[in-house]
């Protein structure tokens, strides 16, 4: 089976390709030929997942499921959430969505948050999505080369280490994409 996974991200296909079967061949956007960027216009992470579903199924009549991500903060009710990637500005810069993370919970003890995915999925004439969460705490210091975004400074409950330091074995059985596309795969 052929599916899209609509996203130029290649962090995010390779962690997906080590979680799918052999049976299904994974197509990026860029595989297909869509070289645009889909703009996420989205209130939600919901609309922003369907929004990039279902444009790759109307202009390209392709089976496909679409993600979208975000860190949700509990002092910060839920910030930076569906602007995760562009919590510091359009320009996604991890570095900067870090900083911007630390400078608004300067002087907060409660450092609760946790990752959200949802996929909303286009495949023939059905749609549906899936939710992955794991909750966890955020650390004053980057720890860990592995992962991306706000891996470095994530760590999840019932472990010691960040979701950089973690490595992508481990990451990929625990984490909030995991868990989103567990449930992905057990509908399909």
């Amino acid at each position: 089976m052929k599916l899209v996974f609509a996203t130029h991200n290649p962090n995010k296909l390779e962690e997906i390709k080590q979680l799918l079967p052999d049976s299904i061949e994974l197509l990026s956007l860029t595989d297909i030929g869509c070289i645009e960027e889909i703009e996420e216009t989205g209130k939600t992470l919901e609309e922003n997942a369907y929004i990039k579903a279902r444009y790759v199924k109307t202009q390209y009549g392709l089976n496909c499921f679409a993600d979208d991500s975000g860190l949700e903060i509990d002092v910060l009710n839920g910030a930076p959430g569906v602007i995760s990637a562009r919590y510091a500005g359009r320009q996604k810069d991890n570095e900067a969505n870090i900083a911007k993370v630390w400078e608004n919970l300067n002087n907060k003890s409660n450092k609760a948050a946790q990752f959200r995915t949802v996929i909303a999925v286009c495949i023939e004439d059905k749609e549906w999505e899936c939710e992955g969460i794991v909750r966890g705490n955020l650390i004053d210091e980057k720890r860990g080369d592995g992962g991306f975004g706000y891996d470095p400074i994530f760590i999840t409950d019932g472990y010691t280490k960040t979701f950089a330091e973690l490595g992508s074995e481990i990451k990929n059985k625990i984490s909030h994409r995991a868990k989103a596309f567990q449930l992905f795969l057990n509908q399909l």
